[in-house]
């Protein structure tokens, strides 16, 4: 735990790198952002740690208010995201480290296509419900094809139509990505062996693999 506390500060120390790199994420020393957690994770993946997680808000998009809409709220947060994560690939690329590192971006579900419409009454924003019918995840690196997609949904995206995967399935191929086989993998519990995968047959989509 020392070790870990006499490490993080430099680790997390921001001001070290170019200036190209902090442009490159659109990244501030010193102030809070995605741009800034994106490339933190790439200086934490540098040091060693096996695991980051980067947690972002704001995408809740029932249209409830301008910063929920779709015509102002959702551009805003793509602006915000879509730059850093585009800039820790290429930087991960170009420090050949993204081969050894696998890069998941998701939510826990997806939107519905048409729009919402709360208590009857038309609201002032655009937004859309929860669909939990289709949602789309995305990996780079790790052993992931590049330049792939699997799967599609109906005409109006509603429900996944081709190739869908289950959450069961994701988690197992998750696991073997990070080398572990969900099927063997078990932990006790009310006196059984448990998976994170569950009772249900799961199986390694092994079509999205390189």
């Amino acid at each position: 735990a020392y070790r870990m506390q006499v490490a993080a500060p430099e680790a997390m120390d921001l001001s070290q790198e170019t200036a190209e790199t902090l442009e490159s994420y659109g990244a501030e020393p010193g102030k809070e952002s995605f741009a800034n957690n994106c490339l933190l994770a790439r200086r934490l993946v540098e040091e060693g740690v096996r695991f980051v997680q980067l947690f972002d808000w704001g995408w809740d998009t029932h249209g409830s208010n301008r910063g929920e809409s779709l015509e102002h709220g959702l551009p805003d947060k793509c602006k915000q995201t879509d730059k850093p994560i585009a800039a820790l690939l290429a930087d991960l690329k170009q420090r050949g480290m993204l081969e050894d590192t696998l890069v998941v971006w998701g939510g826990e579900f997806g939107r519905t296509p048409m729009r919402e419409n709360r208590g009857g009454a038309t609201m002032a924003f655009h937004g859309r419900d929860h669909s939990p019918e289709a949602f789309t995840m995305w990996m780079a690196g790790g052993g992931v094809k590049p330049g792939f997609t699997h799967g599609e949904t109906d005409a109006v995206g509603y429900t996944a139509a081709t190739e869908s995967v289950h959450l069961r399935d994701f988690h197992a191929t998750l696991l073997h990505l990070l080398g572990f086989n969900h099927e063997t993998m078990v932990y006790p519990f009310k006196g059984l062996n448990q998976r994170l995968t569950g009772v249900k047959q799961s199986r390694v989509v092994e079509e999205i693999l390189k």
